[in-house]
């Protein structure tokens, strides 16, 4: 899978920031282009003790869900934790468990934020520039935006709104639980991105490739530091 080389990593918060500013208008939300037949879920663990993280990778087949690889790295944070600026600390090591990757996914779902972002450019819209393909964000809590009530039955959604934009929703992805917040990253508009997520969603409230590629890091966290 080629990546694009858009920006340097060795930067400051500050610097992060007009980079976030810069790319935001490379950002292109339209409906899908290309059939999706796998679809990837990407999640990372930080370390408690030290500076360590782990990053994970798991592709599914889709609609089926049939798990088709994963993959996960051992990392190091160069970059301090500043909500709103996540991709700069966690990307470098999803990118480099991406490369591992023998298969090539179609869409990758985000532990994080797309468009709704105080800069229109969460993590999901940062790797969907540097990857080039759809990119969704399912943030299990909200960052940016307002939305009003929501039903309680699965699909039931509201959306985000920042003044008068819409920028993702709030999704019930499981009747009776929490909603889950999306927006999309790049290359997919919210209607399909909403669409995949509820699909992606069988027993539990997160969708299927992120929850794996999250257990999957933090059971090798655990693991490793004992």
């Amino acid at each position: 899978m080629k990546i694009r080389q858009l920006h340097p990593w060795n930067v400051s918060p500050r610097e992060a920031v007009e980079i976030q500013k810069r790319l935001r208008s490379l950002i292109d939300i339209k409906k899908l282009s290309v059939p999706i037949r796998y679809v990837a879920g990407t999640d990372v663990s930080c370390s408690r003790k030290s500076d360590a993280l782990w990053a994970g990778v798991v592709v599914f087949s889709y609609p089926d869900l049939n798990k088709v690889e994963e993959r996960w790295i051992k990392d190091r944070a160069d970059f301090p934790y500043i909500p709103g600026l996540l991709s700069f600390r966690e990307l470098p090591a999803i990118i480099n468990t991406i490369k591992q990757l023998k298969s090539s996914p179609d869409l990758i779902l985000c532990d994080g934020q797309g468009i709704a972002h105080p800069r229109g450019m969460g993590l999901a819209s940062h790797l969907g520039l540097l990857l080039d393909i759809p990119t969704i964000g399912c943030a299990k809590s909200l960052l940016w935006g307002t939305f009003s009530m929501i039903g309680d039955k699965k699909g039931d959604y509201a959306h985000l709104w920042h003044k008068s934009r819409i920028i993702g929703s709030a999704l019930r992805s499981r009747a009776g639980v929490k909603p889950v917040f999306i927006s999309p990253g790049n290359n997919i508009n919210l209607e399909e991105s909403m669409k995949i997520v509820i699909e992606c969603c069988k027993k539990y409230r997160i969708p299927e490739p992120i929850r794996q590629a999250h257990l999957m890091v933090n059971d090798i966290r655990k693991r490793k530091e004992g």
